[in-house]
């Protein structure tokens, strides 16, 4: 028996993520803000998985959060054989627009924490020559978009050099970069999607699935679409300027202040 440690685990792509793998027979820790949630998640897939579900609160936006999430994961006696980092959140307004504590935060979570916790994990994984890393990033990170875009442009580069520094050591890293998948994303952030076409819409199952046989395969990259694979090998060709045009005009609207 294996155990994953899902950050933001209870919404979205963690939630998927925890449901597909304790499915497969994993046990799973469970990492959030909101403990009433993250229990009623343990005892749901405990009971219909029969795994066992350790809950672990912590908001990954505060060093005493993070800390403790990279203590359990160095924890020699109870290991974890899989990580994956998918704790995000967007903000609201363009560039200037957004008070500079909650770019700051942003960049605590998508960036700090995930180096902070990717560290823990592949150390201790090192340790015993097997585990994987799943870092959740976003087809944004290949697009001019901002600090989100950027945030998640570290997480590509950060998780790619890392794979390749550690490409001898049983240790599998992997970033995983979804194009517009729903789940609460959009509505926590207020942002509007009446101007996103449905067929840009993923699920969040599918894209879990498709990660994890991509980190069988040993990918460092993982698009889960053929669709956004193609719109990323065209948007390759695109002037820059160009796309970054686009980019802003999609999924940016956002709703009533």
């Amino acid at each position: 028996m294996t155990t994953a440690l899902i950050t933001g685990s209870t919404a979205g792509i963690g939630a998927a993520f925890a449901r597909r793998l304790a499915a497969d027979g994993h046990d799973l820790v469970l990492v959030a803000r909101d403990t009433g949630r993250l229990r009623e998640q343990a005892t749901e897939l405990h009971d219909r998985h029969g795994i066992e579900a350790e809950v672990l609160t912590a908001d990954l936006a505060d060093d005493k959060g993070i800390e403790s999430v990279a203590e359990r994961l160095g924890d020699r006696r109870n290991p974890v054989d899989l990580l994956v980092n998918n704790a995000g959140f967007g903000n609201k307004g363009r560039y200037l627009a957004v008070p500079m504590a909650d770019e700051l935060r942003m960049l605590k979570v998508h960036c700090e924490a995930v180096l902070r916790l990717t560290s823990a994990a592949a150390e201790a994984m090192r340790e015993r020559g097997r585990g994987g890393v799943v870092n959740v990033a976003s087809v944004a990170a290949f697009v001019p978009r901002g600090t989100y875009g950027a945030s998640k442009a570290w997480v590509v580069q950060f998780t790619q050099g890392a794979a390749r520094d550690l490409a001898d050591s049983g240790v599998r890293l992997m970033a995983l970069c979804p194009g517009f998948v729903r789940t609460e994303f959009h509505d926590r952030a207020g942002m509007g999607t009446d101007n996103i076409p449905d067929w840009m819409w993923l699920d969040a199952d599918k894209v879990a699935a498709a990660a994890l046989a991509d980190l069988a395969r040993g990918k460092s990259l993982s698009i889960p679409d053929p669709r956004y694979k193609a719109l990323m090998g065209a948007a390759k060709l695109v002037p820059r300027g160009l796309l970054g045009g686009i980019s802003s005009r999609t999924g940016r609207k956002y709703g009533p202040q």
